[in-house]
This record gives structure tokens, C-alpha cells and sequence, in this order.
């Protein structure tokens, strides 16, 4: 079946996905807005703050692939539909959470559901509309989901300081109430029959999922514990791991994540770019959001709001910044992004005890912001070039998980590299001077990402740039890209 825009089909589908994807999308926005409050309120230390992010970004890193690969074999629709109840559950356990470790669960299993949806948002809507109006279904999602991204640090402060830092979580059950009948009622159910001879990859997925869990705790609990015997053992058990999943991915017919793909040298450039970038982004939005509350002295609205700029230009300039990736070749986009991001971050070092908005704030996002608007849709448009059609989805996943992959371990060893201690957030003289040598290290890593895209990354033999990477907000990782021939 396929629905066409203007229909009321086809805003049902639009309203459904929007809806569900926006969830995933405004509980990303406002969890690091929300951390200080969630730090005190359950007398946490650094530690509890690192998990309460990176719990929902292990489960999300490790199974997104399977998640878009379950709904490809069972039922888009249906997929999804468990992904949003899951995360809709996994957000009410947030939300009552007594203490920290029961929060943590929470965000993992959250994570889960976000596996699930995420992927399944776009699937539906390029299997549900006539191939005529795939484009512009595509566009109108990435835009409405722009907006929600703009509209979630307002949104996330103002339920931190007024009603509190649980209804951040708790307010994504009315919206999966809303959104299960809708998708139920009025979605068509879609799969792919080609899919039904392949064996799902678990034991990929575990295994890579478990390396990342065994390596993020040894970052985020080193500082506390030193090197003891349980820190050791979980870095080694986690390095020993990656070969592991390697050569088991290598041996299956049918892997999560096919050794082959990576013969494409652009790609391979492309993914460890991606790797940079996302890495100090995601160190950066989690330390930025804590340094405006903790020393700078911003409300939690304060803090959403005074980032607001890098969602707000992205959300006005990405397609342009896209029409000129195609013209231009993606090397100097993602060769001067990078270095405009890790301008950006530099002056956020001018940020610190009453630190004027206008004077030191301001100017630092909206460098980072151009810098952002820069890259990104190069580099999901290049991602996609630099394999065959058939295979863009894997690759757009891949690269998806490599993104959420590199923020999590950044998370994690950023204040281990910074010389935090587990109390840090609670001293507005140590958390500053820490910041101080995370910001360094945030721009090395993009100045090396800058270095490689300079060194590697070449024109595609062919544009790429489609509409689902015209338009992304999303800081912690690339716009989801799928199989167009359904």
C-alpha cells in the first residue's frame, strides 16, 4: 500500500513517525540539561551522571542495527510500535527511579526502545508513501524532527526548574499514548521479504555491545576506584572483545556488521571521521550543559537555552551546507567543520564564574554551531556515496553506531582524562579548572578528524546528498538513512 502526501493517510504516517522519533530526539536534548538536578536530588556522584547518559547510549549503540533489521523481517510497523512502548516503559521507571542504580536500568532499557524506534521511523515512511512523495515525506519528517530538537532544551529546562527533572522522562508516556493507536489504526504494516533466509547476528550484538559496557565502566569507574583488580579486569575483558566480535563477524553468513563493507577506503575514512567528531561532541554537550549550571550559574533553562544556537543553525542552514557538499566535494566541508567546531569549543573556555551570555557564550556556540552546520550533512552524504545503493542503509547504520558508539566512550574517559574526581560537579573551582583541560582535549580530537578528512576523504564518483541528511539536529549522532528500494 502506499499512502500519498496531502492525504489524510499520509499525515497520519507523517504524525505517527514524527511523534515517535521525537521522542528518541527530545530525550537527548534534555537529559544533560537535567543532570546537576538528577546529581543532587539522588546524592550522586560523577559516576551516576556518566551512566545516566551512556547507560541509554550502550543499548542504543549496540543493537540499533538490529533493531532497524528486526522490523525489516517481522513488521516495520510492529517493531516499532514495541520500540516506542518499550521506551514509553523505560521512561515511566525513569521517572519513579528511588535511587541511582534503578535510574541507570532504566536508561538502558530505554535505550532498548530507542533501537527499536529509531530505525523503524524512517523505514515506515519510505515504505508507506508512493515513491513520488518519498522526498518530500523525508524532508517534512527531518524538519518537524528539527523543530522538536529546537523546541527540547526550552522544554527540558522548564520542566527541570518547575515540576522537576523526573518529568523529563515521565512526559514521554502521554506521547507514546498518543502515538501506539495512531500507528495501530492508521499506519499500513510493511516487511521485507528478502529478509526472511537471513539469520539474525545476537551473538554480534551482544558481543559488541558487552566490549562497550566492559570498556565504559573501567573509564567512568577508574577515577573513583584507581586500578583496582575490577577496573583492570573489565578494560581487558572489554579490549579482548573487540578482536573477538571481529573475527566472529568475519565467520557468519549473515553478520550485524559485514567485514566487506569496509573495502570502500572512503568509507573506512568517512566512519573514523565520524568517529571524531562525534566523540567530541558528545563529551562536550555533556560537560558544557554541567559547566553552565555548576560554575557559570545558569538555571537549568539557562543552560538549554544558552546552547540552543548550534540546534537552531543547524536546523536553518543544513540544507544549504548539504547544496554546497555537492557542489564542492565533501573534503573541504569536513576538513574545515571540524576546525570551526574546535574553534567553538576553545572559547568556551572564556566561560566561567558570571560569565556574560553575550560576551563568552554566545560567540562560542554559534562557532561551533556554523562548524557543525558545516559537516554534518557532508558526511552523512559522503557515508552514503561511498558504497553501492543497495547497501546505503547498512552503511548509514553502521555509521549511526560508530556516532553514538564515539560519544559514549567520550563520556566515559573525558573526565578520566581531565582529572575529575567522583564529586567534581559539586564544586564550582574544581569543575571549572577540569573543564578548562577538557576543552583541549575535545578540539585535538576534532583537529585530528579535520587532518583525516584533509588526508583521505575524496569526491564521490556520484552526489549523494538525499533528503533525510538535508536537515539534522541531533547531536549525538547522524540522521538514519534506509534502503530506498522497498
Amino acid at each position: 500500500m502506499s499512502v500519498r502526501m496531502g492525504t489524510a493517510a499520509g499525515r497520519w504516517v507523517l504524525f505517527t513517525t514524527v511523534l515517535g522519533s521525537g521522542m528518541a530526539m527530545l530525550d537527548s536534548t534534555v537529559v544533560n540539561v537535567a543532570l546537576p538536578r538528577i546529581g543532587a536530588d539522588l546524592d550522586a556522584d560523577m559516576a551516576v551522571l556518566q551512566w545516566t547518559v551512556n547507560a541509554y547510549m550502550l543499548t542504543l549503540a549496540g543493537l540499533i542495527l538490529l533493531g532497524g533489521a528486526l522490523g525489516d523481517r517481522y513488521g516495520r510497523r510492529k517493531v516499532f510500535v514495541v520500540g516506542v512502548v518499550w521506551f514509553a516503559a523505560g521512561s515511566l521507571l525513569c521517572g519513579l527511579a528511588p535511587d541511582a542504580g534503578v535510574l541507570i536500568a532504566a536508561r538502558a532499557l530505554q535505550g532498548v526502545g530507542g533501537a527499536l524506534l529509531t530505525p523503524g521511523s524512517l523505514a515506515l515512511i519510505q515504505a508507506s508513501f508512493h515513491p513520488d512523495d518519498r522526498a518530500g515525506a523525508v524532508g517534512i519528517w527531518s524538519g518537524l524532527g528539527g523543530v522538536g530538537a529546537a523546541v527540547g532544551p526550552f522544554l527540558g529546562g522548564w520542566l527541570v526548574d518547575g515540576p522537576g527533572w523526573r518529568w523529563v522522562f515521565l512526559l514521554n508516556v502521554p506521547l507514546a499514548a498518543l502515538c501506539v493507536p495512531v500507528a495501530l489504526r492508521h499506519v499500513p504494516e510493511s516487511r521485507d521479504a528478502r529478509v526472511h533466509t537471513a539469520r539474525f547476528d545476537v551473538t554480534g550484538a551482544v558481543l559488541g555491545a558487552l566490549a562497550l559496557a566492559l570498556v565504559t565502566y573501567a573509564l567512568i569507574e577508574a577515577p573513583g576506584r584507581g586500578a583496582s583488580p575490577l577496573v583492570l579486569g573489565a578494560a581487558l575483558a572489554g579490549v579482548a572483545l573487540g578482536p573477538a566480535f571481529l573475527r566472529l563477524e568475519r565467520r557468519l553468513a549473515d553478520p550485524m556488521l559485514p567485514p566487506e563493507i569496509f573495502a570502500s577506503r572512503q568509507f573506512t575514512a568517512v566512519n573514523l571521521v565520524t568517529v571524531c567528531v562525534y566523540a567530541a561532541f558528545g563529551g562536550f554537550f555533556f560537560l558544557a550543559a554541567l559547566q553552565l549550571q555548576v560554575v557559570a550559574g545558569y538555571s537549568a533553562l539557562g543552560a538549554g537555552a544558552a546552547l540552543l544556537p548550534t540546534t537552531v543553525l543547524m536546523l536553518l542552514l543544513s540544507a544549504r551546507s548539504g547544496e554546497l557538499g555537492e557542489r564542492i566535494g565533501p573534503r573541504v566541508p569536513l576538513t574545515v567543520g571540524p576546525l570551526l567546531c574546535a574553534g567553538g569549543m576553545l572559547l568556551m573556555l572564556r566561560v566561567g564564574v558570571d560569565a556574560s551570555y553575550i560576551r563568552d557564550v554566545l560567540p562560542a556556540v554559534v562557532v561551533l554551531g556554523l562548524g557543525m552546520v558545516t559537516l554534518v550533512a557532508p558526511l552523512t552524504a559522503t557515508v552514503l556515496a561511498s558504497v553501492d545503493a543497495g547497501r546505503a542503509g547498512l552503511a548509514s547504520g553502521i555509521n549511526n553506531a560508530a556516532a553514538r558508539a564515539a560519544g559514549l566512550i567520550a563520556v566515559a574517559a573525558l573526565p578520566l582524562v581531565a582529572g575529575m574526581s567522583p564529586s567534581a560537579y559539586r564544586s564550582a573551582a574544581e569543575f571549572g579548572s577540569t573543564f578548562r583541560r577538557a576543552m583541549p582535549v575535545c578540539a585535538g580530537v576534532l583537529v585530528l578528524g579535520s587532518a583525516l578528512a584533509f588526508a583521505t576523504v575524496r569526491r564521490p564518483g556520484v552526489g549523494a546528498c538525499h533528503p533525510e541528511c538535508r536537515v539534522s539536529c541531533g547531536v549525538t549522532g547522524p540522521p538514519l538513512e534506509r534502503d530506498r528500494e522497498l
